[in-house]
């Protein structure tokens, strides 16, 4: 995959690491996106390099060679392929998935051995940042209130009332220098429905919760001993004796960074906020891979990923995919997604896009695990 050069006004930060989990299989945009061949994977937007790329290239000039990033054995060769910058003795391969917690504690925990002043940013392999200089200045005042002993959270300012996404409560103002912008996290909220979600909006109290955490590797291992020891010491464990990898992972607890630590730090005042005001999503289903599209030029609303000359369309809106080598055809549909590829062909609507997660639970049930 060809990867296109950025331009980017940003110099490293002292002691940050950041730390990309690269983990999951993006059911809810199958069949592009598999358990063997997960979305991070893919060039979802067109840009020519995978969101995983996209990432890395996002983050190497506040990090420079400080990266990390933590997959599935399955996928640890395809991760070497797309990022031969990475070093080996950055690459972390869970033998199964543990959820978030396991997989970003256990980079913390070598981070810790190699520097206890380390300062971890976890950020996601399949999101899309636009704006890097702005994404760059708030991790920058995102290390400063890590420093200063916090968990931090980049919150993004929500644009609508979203019912995917957690939402973060902002607290008082913090004192840092250097963090002009950092707050108190009240409190985090469980996805909402619309009418609370719309509430939170007209508050102005309320940002999306992204999963971006910065925090120095010490410290999230410490609260984590609080709130969850066991799981704390298996990590600490397993990064002082990796060859105990195998026998201790399927051990550990299979919990999610949020409820671990952010939830229970923010209720004794530990977890700070810095809002995120670049653009962002986290491309979870194909109505918002659509949002990310420009417009087919002879055919307004009308999205193609992929070979267009492939898409035979007329009075269609939508997204198609062509992914198979045929031609698809569409006549005459609404706000469509067709994603097409050689064992599998999906058909549906923008409107029932978080639904396709159902399709994949089916496939499962009835025995065709090899299509998921």
């Amino acid at each position: 995959m060809t990867r296109m050069a950025l331009d980017r006004d940003t110099s490293a930060i002292d002691g940050l690491w950041a730390v990309i989990p690269a983990g999951g299989s993006g059911t809810r945009l199958w069949p592009m996106s598999r358990s063997s061949s997960p979305k991070f994977l893919h060039d979802m937007t067109g840009a020519g390099s995978s969101l995983l790329q996209a990432t890395w290239d996002r983050l190497k000039p506040l990090c420079g060679d400080q990266i990390m990033v933590v997959a599935g054995v399955l996928h640890a060769a395809a991760v070497r392929d797309q990022l031969p910058e990475l070093d080996s003795a950055n690459l972390v391969a869970e033998p199964t998935p543990r959820g978030s917690m396991a997989a970003i504690g256990l980079a913390a925990a070598m981070l810790e051995l190699r520097d206890p002043d380390a300062v971890i940013g976890s950020f996601a392999a399949d999101h899309v940042i636009g704006e890097p200089e702005v994404f760059a200045a708030c991790v920058r005042e995102a290390v400063a209130v890590a420093h200063a002993g916090y968990v931090v959270t980049i919150g993004i300012e929500p644009t609508y009332p979203a019912t995917g996404f957690g939402y973060i409560r902002v607290g008082d103002p913090l004192e840092i220098a250097g963090a002009p912008h950092g707050h108190e996290v009240e409190s985090f909220v469980e996805k909402p429905d619309e009418t609370t979600a719309r509430g939170f909006l007209e508050t102005g109290e309320y940002h999306w919760n992204a999963g971006m955490f910065v925090v120095r590797a010490t410290v999230l291992l410490d609260l984590l001993a609080d709130f969850h020891p066991e799981l704390a010491a298996g990590l600490r464990h397993i990064a002082a004796e990796p060859a105990h990898l195998a026998q201790l992972w399927p051990g550990l607890a299979n919990i999610a960074i949020d409820h671990a630590v952010a939830e229970p730090a923010a209720a004794v005042g530990r977890v700070a906020v810095v809002p995120g005001r670049f653009t962002w999503d986290d491309v979870g289903d194909f109505a918002s891979l659509g949002s990310l599209l420009p417009d087919v030029a002879a055919a307004p609303g009308l999205k193609i990923l992929g070979e267009a000359d492939l898409v035979l369309a007329k009075d269609t809106t939508g997204v198609v995919l062509p992914g198979s080598g045929r031609t698809v055809a569409v006549l005459g549909l609404d706000d469509i997604v067709v994603v097409d590829t050689p064992d599998a062909v999906l058909v549906t609507t923008r409107g029932r896009a978080q639904d396709v997660k159902a399709l994949v639970d089916l496939l499962k049930a009835t025995g065709r695990s090899d299509l998921t």
